[in-house]
């Protein structure tokens, strides 16, 4: 083997790992873990999706068993679309979850007030927007009068 040879199989080698990283796929929702994680049905197996940008209460604080029927109403046993953003540390696919009428399940779970923008990892301002007018409208977890984000949930119960 010569080294052009050499470089362009490395060169298909990477390129390839990099659309296999990247692949957005369509699946049926198999499970719903809670309200921000989903579990899609890809390449014969079912594949965990952490829904980007967007943070739901946890399932043993309040509102958490909401957020979870609430996705479980919008997308279990249905075909979604997955945009892949990347992954996370617990090697979930990171994405955003398309439904077959065009909605963002993401998107609308902020709306519903089942979720916050999850600022520290999204830049996608709309997320603010609708958790300014859930709050506005006291819908989901803004009815409470003093709602604690899951990521200060999750830090206290981590001291206890």
């Amino acid at each position: 083997m010569n080294l052009r040879m050499v470089q362009v199989l490395v060169g298909c080698i990477v390129l390839q790992a990099a659309l296999a990283l990247g692949a957005n796929f369509t699946g049926k929702v198999v499970g719903v873990l809670d309200g921000d994680t989903i579990e899609v049905l890809h390449d014969g197996h079912a594949e965990r999706v952490r829904l980007n940008g967007i943070d739901c209460p946890e399932k043993g604080q309040p509102f958490g068993k909401k957020a979870k029927q609430f996705t479980s109403t919008m997308v279990f046993g249905k075909e979604v679309d997955i945009q892949v953003l990347g992954f996370d540390r617990y090697g979930r696919t990171i994405g955003d979850v398309m439904l077959g009428d065009g909605r963002n399940l993401n998107r609308e779970l902020v709306r519903a007030g089942f979720a916050w923008w999850y600022r520290k990892y999204s830049k996608d301002f709309t997320l603010g927007d609708l958790e300014d007018e859930a709050r506005l409208a006291k819908q989901g977890l803004w009815a409470d009068p003093n709602p604690v984000p899951p990521w200060e949930w999750r830090k206290a119960r981590r001291r206890d």
